[in-house]
């Protein structure tokens, strides 16, 4: 099986309790790619600008991403400033520039219609719709939002969710959408609206599934060291998707494992800045704690 996945390709700049990086290797796409690639063959398509670094084409390509999507325009490439609250949980954008991502078109190659599963980042819906119609058998389609979208783009946000099998959206999201603070009755109305399943992020507090066979909830991997939460919802994401493209199943069950995966490959990412965490793991170390994490969430007795 294969993923095709359409984002942002960015440097960020990062300022946390721990400390301060600049220009460190981010976007959406970036970190759902490495977060994938542990489970299944990824193809990204997204832009940068010729003052990409060399080492993010060399980290993808270790990763065995496959880069024939990933266009390269004349200019700088998208740049993001954030620094975190003590909490980790809220943050302010300090600086925003999109750069070439300004004027960033999907271009989907010929041999990247046939992945079987297509993961639409939180790039804006006009976007997403692109890819959809250069996609004619998309397979399955999972595709992620932000607050601004909801708010400035709420009629193709409608189109975007219709056509999504997966949907994912944090949980502040989910009640800013459908003004309903009760998230299970939030999760109920957006399923009305298309998906087959919803995914609502929850943060360091986990995750909770819907559909129609009911709910589960995953609680978040325990740390006592957060250093950098950039890109966790997006690393999140790469390993739900991996997951199910490597068992190429959308089994309740499967479902449920695939979000276990997710926050294990989250709880990673957010030991260390930017991806020097998640691009250096090993399939053992993520089965380790994936094997730690559901210890910890076991009750009945043996």
């Amino acid at each position: 099986m294969s993923i095709l996945v359409v984002g942002s390709v960015a440097l960020d700049t990062i300022e946390t309790a721990s400390g301060r990086r600049e220009e460190v290797l981010g976007g959406s796409a970036m970190y759902f790619s490495v977060a994938a690639s542990y489970f299944d063959q990824v193809f990204l398509v997204g832009v940068v600008g010729t003052d990409f670094p060399e080492e993010g084409f060399h980290l993808l390509e270790r990763h065995g991403v496959d880069l024939d999507g990933l266009q390269q325009e004349q200019g700088k490439t998208f740049r993001w400033t954030t620094r975190y609250h003590l909490d980790m949980n809220h943050r302010d954008t300090l600086d925003t520039q999109l750069n070439v991502f300004e004027s960033f078109s999907p271009r989907i190659p010929e041999k990247y219609t046939t992945a079987t599963h297509l993961f639409l980042a939180n790039i804006h819906p006009s976007l997403q719709l692109e890819v959809l119609s250069q996609v004619t058998d998309p397979g399955i389609v999972i595709s992620d939002t932000m607050n601004l979208w909801i708010e400035n783009t709420p009629d193709e946000l409608e189109e975007v969710i219709a056509k999504t099998d997966i949907f994912l959206l944090s949980d502040s999201e989910a009640r800013q959408w459908t003004e309903e603070p009760n998230l299970l009755r939030a999760a109920k109305q957006l399923l009305r609206r298309g998906p087959a399943h919803l995914i609502i992020k929850k943060g360091e507090h986990g995750a909770l599934l819907v559909n129609e066979d009911g709910a589960f909830f995953a609680p978040g991997y325990p740390l006592e060291n957060i250093v950098d939460p950039t890109g966790a919802g997006d690393v999140f994401a790469g390993g739900v998707v991996g997951h199910l493209s490597k068992l190429n199943s959308m089994e309740d069950a499967d479902l449920r494992q695939a979000i276990i995966y997710g926050s294990t490959l989250a709880s990673f990412n957010v030991e260390s800045f930017g991806l020097d965490r998640l691009s250096t793991l090993t399939n053992e170390d993520i089965e380790k704690r994936y094997g730690t994490f559901r210890d910890l969430t076991a009750f009945e007795k043996n």
